[in-house]
């Protein structure tokens, strides 16, 4: 009797946001909108092609830091902790939280010691204290992290 060879099945690789299922809509904010409303007051619109989604919901939330949002510029792809679509949670701040995130396409990375990289420049400072709600956003934070944290 031959012997049976099994056979490999390829899947495709999916860009790692199609495998999390990710979404922009939440229970109480739409990131594809508010988005659009950042990019195009305070970047004329030129931030194209990126997707902005809800992050995956962890089984245990974080001690002692929080990370509200990341950036893949590699991937154009800015994820948001879901834990801000919550009600208490003001349209301004996600605001705030976006541009953040979105701050860092624009401005460069600047090359420290031993290889590492610096993205919170002075650059990128400067220009995150233009956003129009900057003070009360960074208050907020400050004011409402232990909601965020175990």
């Amino acid at each position: 009797m031959a012997k049976k060879t099994k056979r490999k099945i390829a899947y495709r690789t999916l860009p790692m946001q199609r495998q999390f299922n990710l979404r922009q809509e939440g229970e109480h904010f739409d990131l594809g909108e508010i988005f659009d409303q950042v990019n195009k007051r305070y970047f004329r619109g030129r931030l194209r092609d990126y997707k902005v989604e809800w992050g995956r919901r962890r089984k245990h939330r974080p001690k002692d830091h929080f990370v509200f949002g990341t950036i893949q510029e590699a991937d154009r792809v800015i994820r948001i902790h879901p834990l801000l679509d919550q009600a208490f949670v003001p349209r301004w701040y996600l605001k705030y939280v976006l541009y953040h995130e979105m701050l860092h396409s624009v401005v460069p990375d600047e090359s420290v010691k031993r290889g590492r990289r610096r993205v919170h420049t002075e650059e990128f400072n400067r220009r995150e204290r233009a956003f129009r709600n900057y003070r009360r956003a960074r208050r907020w934070e400050e004011e409402n992290l232990s909601r965020f944290l175990r």
